[in-house]
């Protein structure tokens, strides 16, 4: 009876761990839907808006891809790593580790929820640096791109594809990418072995890097399929892709 009572209770505990896990890629769903209310707002100048940040205008299918400079990279290495994403997202997720007292060994309070909250940015943080760094000795361009066809489904399929492809080359073909694949599992395995009470081991690591994984897919989609034109609020804070990717055919 204990075991099966064991059992269901770690069945019951996965849906708490996958959403405390992959709010993140919740937050930018919340963020990239911002838009919807910001239409009536007076349109920005656009001669102040950035040509390094994707999806400013509508995609056109004949554009060639741009390969983004060095300096770019940095750019959105520095705000995919530390920018308003990574920090909401990691103040949010800790809210729901603090609610589940999750672990139970870092305890309630002010102390407890900062020590969430520093283990949500701090796996966010080894994750970005993995895939921008191993991308960068690849040779491999892992920014996301919108999609250059219409329709929901395509759309869909092509936020779900990118997630673990990269470009390579100045024509950016497409491969699988690596880093890409492999980032997730850094930053939980990184989580596990250095901060973590010491019961937890590579599995639970494993399994939380699925769930970030599963999120940064869901932030991929919310980039595809909720951003709602150039003059809208996010584009004017240059938030509209959290990758920061060039839009094919500008110069990055």
């Amino acid at each position: 009876m204990k075991n099966c009572i064991s059992r269901t209770q770690a069945g019951l505990r996965l849906p708490k761990e996958f959403q405390a896990l992959t709010v993140r890629g919740i937050v930018l769903m919340l963020l990239v839907s911002a838009p919807l209310l910001a239409k009536a707002q007076s349109a920005i100048d656009s001669g102040s808006s950035s040509a390094a940040i994707a999806g400013t205008s509508p995609a056109q299918p004949d554009l060639a891809y741009t390969r983004p400079s060095g300096k770019t990279k940095v750019h959105n290495y520095l705000f995919d790593a530390f920018g308003p994403y990574p920090i909401v997202g990691a103040a949010l997720a800790a809210g729901v580790n603090q609610f589940d007292n999750t672990p139970p060994e870092w305890g309630p309070g002010a102390a407890g929820y900062s020590k969430r909250f520093g283990s949500d940015f701090g796996i966010a943080a080894v994750t970005t640096t993995t895939r921008y760094a191993f991308a960068q000795a690849l040779g491999q361009d892992t920014l996301y791109y919108r999609c250059l066809c219409k329709g929901a489904f395509p759309r869909l399929s092509h936020a779900v594809f990118s997630t673990f492809t990269a470009r390579v080359g100045d024509q950016g073909r497409r491969v699988f990418s690596f880093p890409a694949v492999v980032a997730p599992y850094a930053g939980t395995m990184t989580a596990v072995y250095a901060w973590y009470p010491g019961r937890y081991g590579a599995k639970d690591a494993f399994r939380m890097g699925n769930y970030s994984m599963l999120g940064y897919i869901g932030g991929n989609i919310a980039l595809e399929l909720l951003y709602s034109g150039p003059h809208a609020l996010l584009s004017r804070m240059h938030l509209n892709n959290g990758h920061g990717a060039p839009s094919p055919g500008s110069s990055p």
